[in-house]
């Protein structure tokens, strides 16, 4: 019988998570998985109530994501994937952990700490054949598959230059403070045990460079970088000048010290023949200028709109569409991907348009890049 919905399993993102219940939110509003074991706490209290919140059975709520990965592998009614919402440290070894299980993978980002690992992890998915999502979810948003379109049919050419920015003010307070006093979500990314040796290129600045590389499809090929501590001891602030291996060159900032700007994604790409900018605060329009023409403002959800970015309506053209929703296009198409696979039906290019393992690879050689570039006097460095 063709199976029409998935079961899925959760590592971390507790009642209390507010990344936790984004990815569970998105994952409802297609209704093609349904959460069926989990370990969301190493707090006993915590992974007990999130377990009971969602009705699991007693025997799928796991004290520890091996004994996960290793009963949930043997069930005849197994997870088909599961979803890693943790800290950054333990991305690796749940990663690889579920994938030596032959179980598919969605996970937060960055993929995780070295280029070793994230090559390793590659390898890995590929050997087993296993589905790995990488939740880079801006690509998730239809305007940024109009503009990933626009550019692949060369409606602006050939890309030569590229501005982008992210901005947040959420650390601003902690300028020129040795310790990591605030309060505010998310402060373990300030700790580079947990975290990694990048707090804001890590968390923001690598959606830039997925973003970006999503819609040109222009690869990396070296950057040059400033990175601003003030007092802490990982990054709150990077001004970074990138070249792509087809000899164009870029600039992304990124910064959680902007008073002003909350979560400011804008990316900027300008071809030979027109131009194009996309701001993640207003996604539903695309503003798309022809070289020698005026300006146009492209609505989500119009008639004129193709390509994925049409498929991809929840809502009707005129009303907000958010950041859930731009989850739940991602899994859409993983969970195709793997029902397809687990149905034995092909898996098409639309079904693999998620953010995947390689592409975490690639943020992963960025954050690197970056963070090398700037203990080096700004130099240019290779990816």
């Amino acid at each position: 019988m063709k199976r029409t919905k998935l079961r899925y399993g959760m590592v971390g993102g507790d009642l209390s998570a507010f990344i936790g219940r984004v990815h569970r939110k998105a994952i409802s509003l297609e209704e093609t998985a349904c959460l069926v074991a989990g370990c969301f706490s190493s707090k006993e209290d915590k992974n007990r109530s999130c377990a009971e919140f969602y009705n699991l059975e007693e025997d799928r709520r796991y004290q520890d994501y091996r004994e996960m990965a290793q009963k949930e592998s043997l069930r005849e009614d197994k997870i088909d994937f599961v979803t890693i919402v943790t800290p950054n440290v333990t991305h690796y070894e749940i990663a690889k952990t579920f994938l030596e299980y032959g179980i598919h993978i969605v996970c937060e980002k960055p993929l995780c700490f070295t280029r070793e690992q994230a090559l390793e992890l590659e390898k890995l998915a590929k050997e087993k054949d296993l589905f790995f999502a990488v939740m880079y979810s801006y690509t998730g948003f239809g305007m940024v598959k109009q503009a990933k379109k626009l550019v692949d049919d060369g409606f602006i050419g050939r890309v030569v230059n590229v501005n982008a920015e992210y901005l947040q003010e959420w650390l601003i307070d902690d300028i020129g403070k040795g310790d990591t006093s605030t309060t505010k979500l998310s402060t373990w990314r300030k700790e580079p045990k947990i975290t990694g040796i990048s707090n804001c290129v890590g968390d923001i600045g690598t959606h830039i460079e997925n973003t970006v590389a999503y819609i040109t499809g222009l690869k990396l090929k070296k950057v040059a970088a400033v990175l601003d501590n003030f007092g802490q001891e990982l990054d709150m602030n990077a001004n970074i000048l990138v070249e792509y291996e087809n000899g164009a060159h870029g600039v992304y900032s990124c910064s959680q010290v902007c008073a002003g700007h909350a979560n400011g994604l804008v990316v900027r790409i300008f071809g030979t023949e027109g131009a194009i900018e996309w701001k993640q605060e207003d996604p539903n329009y695309l503003f798309v200028t022809k070289k020698g023409h005026p300006m146009q403002i492209y609505n989500r959800g119009m008639g004129y709109i193709e390509g994925r970015a049409a498929l991809l309506n929840h809502i009707p053209s005129g009303h907000p569409e958010g950041l859930m929703l731009a989850f739940a296009n991602v899994y859409n198409a993983f969970i195709q991907a793997v029902l397809n696979k687990s149905n034995g039906e092909p898996v098409t290019a639309d079904e693999l348009d998620f953010p995947n393992v390689s592409n975490g690879v690639e943020g992963v050689k960025f954050i690197h890049a970056v963070i090398e570039s700037s203990k080096n006097g700004a130099a240019w460095t290779d990816l």
